[in-house]
């Protein structure tokens, strides 16, 4: 008999995970409120990418406590963490590691030994990554996609789990380097980090300018993070929301016939097929902190910007229109049902889910 093509998309049957999960996650929001105040969102899409296990770039202007929500989540959590500081004259060892000439006293035998660098760590925060030159910043690289280093021919397998956080600033260019479009790309998470709200900043003046620190205390070792991690993984999404998170994707690409006039003439390139995984993905994660053991349209519609806008680079025509990305994926998001009406039949649909 022929298996149903859809059975391994069956609802989350876990009650009991999907509470766990959801708990924890709260406890972790509690923490950072210790030490940041607002940023709702900007925390909620950090927190997705967690327990996606995907990493982050987190832009803003300087003040608006990027470094500090990053050491924040570090704290909230038994993990081990290191900071980088990105600066020109950093160099490829000063993050991955070296290798050095030990001699052993007894024997007078010589040897090399690796000395881990600071991605030797589950979380990695890499302060104005754009700070330094792209021979430095490819160092990261492998980190990221392999979690693991190749120091002097020999792999160092990286921690679990591995996430690195970086920031960067848009605003001073000047003396900057911006990071290759490959690098872009392996961040799950294009995270915008915006000017708090008025009585927020009241309440971040008051805070800071006071004698009492609240520090966050850990909450989640590494081990049940990789099995919150595991939960995510089993939320169900049906074929029709699978389609549609796929469909985001491809109308960023002003090639596709589903394209409106819009991408056409703004888009230099798309996102590629890494950003349909990271949607849905970043969909699933949002719908277990949210306890619902199947992806919804909604989380779908709010993982897509922090994971398109990265990904897609507009041309001279829209900057001279001052046309943004933001206006081009909200087109995206309001368009995607109708590119869907030419779309592939719910046979073609089928035969895919069965292969």
């Amino acid at each position: 008999m022929e298996a149903n093509p859809i059975e391994h998309r069956q609802p989350l049957d876990d009650t009991r995970a999907l509470e766990q999960l959801s708990q924890q996650v709260e406890g972790i929001a509690h923490e950072l409120s210790k030490t940041i105040v607002g940023q709702e969102e900007v925390i909620e899409q950090l927190l997705i990418a967690l327990l996606a296990g995907g990493h982050v770039l987190l832009v803003g202007a300087p003040g608006l406590a990027k470094t500090l929500l990053v050491s924040s989540l570090a704290r909230s959590l038994d993990l081990s963490f290191h900071r980088i500081q990105f600066t020109p004259d950093l160099m490829p060892a000063d993050i991955t590691g070296t290798e050095v000439l030990q001699e052993d006293r007894a024997t007078g035998a010589r040897e090399f030994r690796f000395i881990p660098g600071p991605v030797f760590a589950n979380v990695v925060l890499a302060d104005e990554i754009n700070r330094t030159p792209p021979k430095t910043q490819a160092a990261l690289l492998e980190a990221m996609q392999e979690r693991q280093v190749t120091a002097a021919g020999r792999r160092h397998e990286l921690p679990s789990p591995f996430f690195v956080l970086a920031t960067q600033n848009p605003i001073e260019q000047e003396g900057t380097y911006p990071l290759p479009e490959a690098q872009l790309d392996r961040f799950m998470f294009n995270v915008l980090v915006d000017y708090p709200q008025q009585h927020e900043e009241v309440e971040i003046v008051l805070r800071t300018t006071s004698d009492q620190q609240h520090q966050p205390q850990p909450t989640v070792s590494g081990a049940e993070l990789l099995q919150l991690a595991g939960v995510v993984r089993r939320i169900a999404i049906t074929p029709a929301l699978a389609l549609t998170a796929t469909q985001l994707a491809r109308l960023t690409r002003p090639t596709d016939a589903a394209a409106d006039g819009m991408v056409r003439d703004y888009v230099r390139w798309g996102a590629g097929p890494r950003a349909s995984q990271y949607i849905v993905l970043g969909a699933k994660a949002r719908a277990a902190m949210h306890g619902s053991p199947v992806v919804r349209r909604e989380d779908i519609e709010a993982v897509a910007p922090p994971v398109l806008r990265h990904r897609m680079r507009l041309n001279f025509q829209a900057e001279a229109a001052g046309v943004t990305v933001e206006q081009v994926i909200q087109q995206i998001i309001e368009n995607v049902d109708r590119s869907l009406e030419s779309g592939p039949t719910s046979e073609q649909l089928a035969k895919v889910l069965r292969s």
